[in-house]
């Protein structure tokens, strides 16, 4: 006989030797049993005291979210306040529209040459009158000394001294009139003679008839002589015109800026050669710039010429302000739109071709009923004031429509006289406040 031992579970059982063998095996099942329940239990007092720890945290949120007005306990708290009232505030009508350049144009060579020089290039910045482009000038000093020896030549065969004014020149005083007018008053002369000597009988009439022929053929070279003075005197100006021209198209090889502004295209390089008329670069005058935007035919009747434009553009945080100049006289049909002009200065940031929103201001004395923009709470895209009313504060949903720097128009939800909160903070409604005067 063996005798087993007192085990943890308090049993104590006489075993026979021969039952030894199974009777442990059975007391390893047993213990292997208890484990594996004691093992069950610990995981399942584990998950019972997560589920408590996580419930205990949920009932805060929910008691917050079902009760978010709760008022705090304590002293009350100092506001600022300010009564709600009516202000000026401007009117606007808001229109889309893009940044132009206030003057556009294509600079062109007014004659042909090849290209000697271009001082600009892209985004540079010139000057009303100053020199872009060079073409070449010898042909042109050619064509000045040429004109100036044909004009010579046409001075010479009036007679006149190269620093003698032909624009004061008596024809009477040239050699082709005084000559013809010699042969005619001797033609006139002989005539008168033989008239005198016919009559008294001493020539035969033959002699009268020849020379009253001679008179008349005097007489027609007389009027020759005038006609191709004055020939000659045209031809002159003719020849003094060409020189002129000879010296402006020398003058028209040297380009110039037309205004002032920046050089947006060039479009003509170095050594190529230049018909008449063919671009050199295109300018664009950039400031100031014009505004074109559409403004809808409801708003259409309240827009003036004169009347102020704040424009902002995309990406740029600056307020850029400019002036009506210009409206479109009728309504474009496919959109129902007024196209209207806004000068715009430019302080070197603005660029034509920029897509731009515009406010233009049609009444700036206009009355609104308006509260500090300090004094409106957002969230989720609801808009809030605090109101104080006998000694706590309660919340009102507002809504909102213009706005300025320091005031927020509000169409709906307070009245004039209300008291409203200024820089709320963290109050919430119910909560006791003292007014700061």
């Amino acid at each position: 006989m063996a005798t087993k031992p007192r085990g943890r579970c308090g049993i104590s059982r006489v075993i026979p030797v021969t039952q030894a063998p199974g009777m442990l095996r059975w007391c390893v099942f047993w213990l292997w049993q208890k484990r594996m329940r004691l093992r069950c239990f610990a995981w399942g007092m584990a998950v019972v005291l997560v589920y408590l720890c996580l419930e205990s945290q949920g009932d805060h949120p929910a008691s917050a979210q079902q009760n978010p007005t709760r008022p705090e306990t304590g002293a009350p708290r100092s506001v600022k306040v300010i009564r709600v009232a009516q202000v000026p505030m401007e009117r606007a009508v808001t229109a889309f529209g893009s940044l132009a350049a206030y003057d556009q144009a294509t600079v062109s060579v007014k004659v042909p040459g090849r290209l000697r020089s271009i001082s600009v290039d892209l985004g540079s910045v010139v000057r009303q009158g100053q020199v872009i482009a060079q073409i070449e000038t010898q042909d042109y000093q050619l064509r000045i000394q040429q004109a100036t020896a044909a004009l010579a030549q046409a001075r010479a065969r009036l007679g006149l001294a190269p620093d003698q004014n032909h624009d004061r020149l008596d024809p009477e005083r040239t050699s082709t009139f005084r000559q013809a007018r010699a042969v005619l008053d001797e033609s006139q002369a002989n005539q008168e003679r033989i008239k005198t000597l016919f009559e008294q009988g001493i020539i035969p009439q033959a002699q009268v008839g020849t020379a009253e022929a001679s008179y008349k053929v005097a007489l027609s070279r007389y009027e020759d002589a005038i006609e191709e003075v004055r020939n000659r005197q045209a031809l002159l100006a003719q020849r003094s015109s060409e020189l002129e021209l000879a010296r402006q198209q020398l003058a028209d090889t040297t380009i110039y800026a037309p205004f002032e502004g920046a050089i947006q295209e060039r479009r003509a390089s170095m050594g190529e050669y230049l018909g008449a008329g063919a671009p050199v670069a295109t300018i664009v005058r950039m400031d100031p710039l014009r505004l074109r935007a559409d403004v809808s035919e409801r708003d259409a009747p309240s827009i003036r010429v004169g009347q102020h434009v704040r424009v902002m553009l995309e990406g740029d945080g600056n307020v850029y302000t400019g002036r009506i100049a210009r409206l479109s006289p009728a309504i474009t049909q496919q959109n129902r739109t007024l196209m209207v002009e806004a000068e715009v200065r430019n302080k070197g940031t603005l660029r034509p071709g920029s897509f731009a929103r515009a406010e233009i201001v049609i009444d700036d004395q206009n009355l609104a009923l308006a509260v500090p923009a300090n004094a409106i709470s957002t969230f989720a895209g609801v808009e809030k004031v605090l109101l104080v009313q006998d000694g706590k504060v309660s919340e009102k949903t507002i809504t909102t429509k213009r706005r300025t720097a320091e005031w927020v128009e509000v169409v709906s939800g307070i009245k004039v006289g209300d008291v409203v909160v200024i820089n709320p903070g963290n109050l919430q409604s119910g909560q006791a406040v003292t007014v700061m005067e």
